[in-house]
Formats: structure tokens, C-alpha cells, sequence
């Protein structure tokens, strides 16, 4: 019997504001329904209800070197009204659009993206059949 086993197991990103970088993950993971599965000082860590992997780990940095920057993650969307979701709630949170929801038809999606306080380009991806 074949399993399937995920690429990714966890990612982390260290920021050099953790609480406004707790505020723009939680609203903007809370829209595609991953929520905090584990909270500790200087940690968050989001995961899907139904199970613990994938998931991000949000970690308060050491020091300036230590802060993620120049990443680009993209997170799997249910629906396009996920996505739009997604989009709205981050930016009201203190994320920056990159580009808003839209239709992506080289790549077959629906998608939008957003920088997180550090700057980091983070999207939601809702994958389309035609």
C-alpha cells in the first residue's frame, strides 16, 4: 500500500516584530482555516484543524540577521472567496497587497498575494481545473 507524504513537513519564519507578524498570520491564515496549533513565548505555530502537517512555525528573531526576508510562501485555498478572504484580511491586519485577488491563467489559478510585516510575499493559491 502507497502513502502520500507531504513535500513539506514545517516551515519556520523569523520575525523582527512577532506581534504584528502573530496578527497578520492569524488573520490571514484564519481565513483559509488554519489556526494557532501551539502557542508559547515568542512562538506561534499554524496548522489545519485536521492535522499538524504542513505547518508554520512564527518565531520571534535573535537579532537582525536572524529575520526571514526575501521569501515567498504560498498557501493552499479552499475557493476563490477563500482567496478574496485571504487577501482582505490580511491587509487589514498590516500586510501590504502585492497583487489582489485574481485569475492566474498560466499557472491555472486564482490567486493573491501579500507582504507580511517583513516584507516576505505570501499568497493564498486556489488551484482551477480549466
Amino acid at each position: 500500500m502507497e502513502t502520500t507524504t507531504s513535500f513539506v513537513h514545517h516551515l519556520g519564519v523569523f520575525t523582527s516584530d512577532f506581534e504584528a507578524s502573530e496578527r497578520f498570520y492569524t488573520a490571514a491564515l484564519g481565513a483559509l482555516g488554519i489556526g494557532i496549533g501551539h502557542r508559547a513565548v515568542g512562538v506561534a505555530e499554524y496548522w489545519s484543524p485536521q492535522q499538524d502537517t504542513p505547518s508554520l512555525s512564527l518565531e520571534r528573531a535573535e537579532d537582525e540577521a536572524a529575520v526571514t526576508t526575501g521569501l515567498h510562501v504560498a498557501f493552499t485555498a479552499p475557493d476563490r472567496a477563500a482567496v478574496d478572504a485571504f487577501h482582505a484580511a490580511a491587509v487589514a491586519a498590516g500586510g501590504t497587497s502585492r497583487h489582489a485577488p485574481r485569475r492566474w491563467s498560466e499557472y491555472r489559478a486564482y490567486c493573491a498575494f501579500v507582504s507580511d510585516p517583513d516584507g516576505n510575499n505570501v499568497e493564498a493559491v486556489h488551484k482551477e481545473t480549466a
